[in-house]
């Protein structure tokens, strides 16, 4: 007899649909073989399944059992196919109805018949949702896969009842309710005393998702700005917080709490791959898609080697990263926000007001040469943060991040009513903002005082049109202009 069921495969954050086919054919001798690009773990399947029929009183088949991944050119990994093998195997053997094959299934099997959580289940969800199933799985991961809306997901805490709620004798297994998103974490803007302009570069950076690199002496405050940014970003949408949870997933990350946007810290040593993503088999995505519709922190800029940041620009530019490996390519999503920190010099007090800077001019020179052009200006924001004076630091707290929130959210509504976010905009919907006369003649008498380039020009105006939003003017005027300059500091 011939059974079969679908289940899925994780290729990047991209769920494939994947054909489980059992077939038990007459033999002398029974057997149990997999095929389709297995690898070990889909190979040890055969034990964990046999093993978990008897333990759930089954017979365990005597026939010869021959499974097909499908499409038998896609690579399977790990011990997710256990539970769809086990229901197609139960049903080529006739001892459950057909039907039972009619939903999408993925789970390990434990020896006693447990079914346990595996990666995947978001993309099993959409699988079903595809297909018009619903999607059988562990209890730990249905709570997660219902993030899918429109996707019908149950539960099932072994195989007996697997079994049941595929024949809809059962409704299953309890699943946790999804948690309600929620805005951003980290420390609150309370913790950071005086800093005004930095306070403000960094409201203007999370309104309209722009880059930012602060740069200044050791201690000013520098890490604890940039680790305060994801207490202002807005909540993600259903949408959005689908599209991360697809990511930590693929990474290996996921968890059943609120998806919240992203923080990610990655150290200066780290390597290519683990920045970017790779890795061998079926790559993985690295921190820049780790951190999609969050914020990538990049400390002490000045240390990391530069083949790193180099490897940031395209990434910056494009929005997603596309990896290809032989027989295949991944394209994982890469929309963050870059907030990078570092020091003015090596010995990090270069224009300190206390402090003299004792590094010689070739020191400085190499460090400073880290930084190239193209990076530099690929940063919308370039803010020097100042030492503390004592009437700062003793000085009463700042204004809250739930504050500035606030008006955070209603730049980014502004935005979302034009069509796109302020980062995003190209030079031809650039030249179609209401810049007045006077902001005009500043922004070009800017062009050869500070050199900007033709990015540069369409940085200074994205942050400008990001500045009318946060004061609620549909002009962009002088004022916003200049204050779009005075993010313009060299490190």
């Amino acid at each position: 007899m011939f059974a079969s069921i679908a289940s899925t495969a994780l290729i990047g954050v991209e769920s494939r649909h994947v054909q489980v086919e059992v077939h038990a054919g007459q033999s002398s001798q029974s057997s149990f073989s997999i095929v389709g690009l297995p690898d070990t773990a889909v190979r040890e399947a055969r034990e964990r399944v046999l093993s978990a029929l008897a333990s759930s009183g089954y017979r365990v088949p005597d026939r010869r059992i021959t499974v097909n991944l499908s499409p038998a050119d896609l690579p399977k990994a790990g011990s997710a196919y256990d539970l769809p093998i086990a229901l197609g195997t139960l049903v080529a053997m006739g001892q459950v109805e057909p039907h039972a094959a009619r939903v999408v299934a993925l789970g390990e099997l434990g020896l006693n018949g447990e079914v346990r959580a595996v990666r995947g289940g978001l993309g099993a969800a959409v699988v079903a949702r595809r297909l018009g199933l619903p999607c059988l799985l562990a209890p730990d991961a249905a709570g997660e896969a219902r993030r899918v809306n429109g996707s019908e997901v149950r539960g099932a805490g072994d195989l007996r009842e697997a079994v049941a709620v595929a024949l809809g004798l059962a409704e299953g297994a309890a699943v946790a309710p999804l948690p309600t998103p929620a805005g951003g974490s980290g420390p609150d803007l309370t913790e950071v005393r005086g800093q005004l302009v930095a306070r403000r570069a960094l409201e203007v950076a999370a309104a309209g998702g722009h880059h930012l690199m602060l740069f200044g002496p050791p201690g000013a405050g520098k890490t604890m700005l940039a680790a305060a940014m994801p207490s202002i970003l807005p909540p993600l949408s259903d949408e959005e917080a689908l599209e991360v949870a697809l990511v930590w997933a693929a990474a290996g990350l996921m968890r059943n709490g609120s998806v919240t946007a992203p923080f990610r810290s990655p150290h200066h040593t780290a390597t290519v791959a683990a920045l970017v993503g790779g890795g061998s088999g079926l790559p993985t995505p690295g921190e820049v898609s780790v951190a999609h519709r969050g914020v990538l922190f990049m400390d002490e800029l000045g240390e990391v080697p530069r083949r790193l940041l180099e490897a940031l620009r395209q990434p910056i530019e494009d929005g997603h990263v596309t990896i290809a490996r032989r027989g295949h390519t991944v394209q994982f999503p890469s929309r963050f926000q870059l907030v990078a920190a570092t020091n003015p010099c090596p010995c990090g007090f270069k224009g300190d007001r206390l402090v003299g800077c004792h590094c010689t001019a070739a020191a400085q020179d190499r460090y400073r040469g880290r930084f190239s052009g193209p990076l530099l200006d690929r940063l919308d924001l370039r803010v020097r943060v100042e030492r503390l004076d004592l009437a700062a630091m003793t000085g009463p707290p700042g204004e809250p991040s739930a504050e500035v929130r606030r008006r955070v959210v209603a730049a980014r509504t502004i935005q979302l009513e034009r069509g796109a976010m302020n980062r995003r905009l190209t030079g031809r919907q650039l030249d179609d903002q209401p810049f007045t006369s006077a902001a005009r003649r500043l922004l070009t008498g800017a062009v050869d005082r500070l050199r900007l380039t033709g990015r540069g020009w369409d940085r200074v105006r994205r942050v400008a049109r990001t500045i009318a939003d946060l004061e609620g003017c549909q002009q962009i005027d002088d004022s916003a202009v200049a204050e779009a300059l005075v993010y313009r500091a060299e490190p």
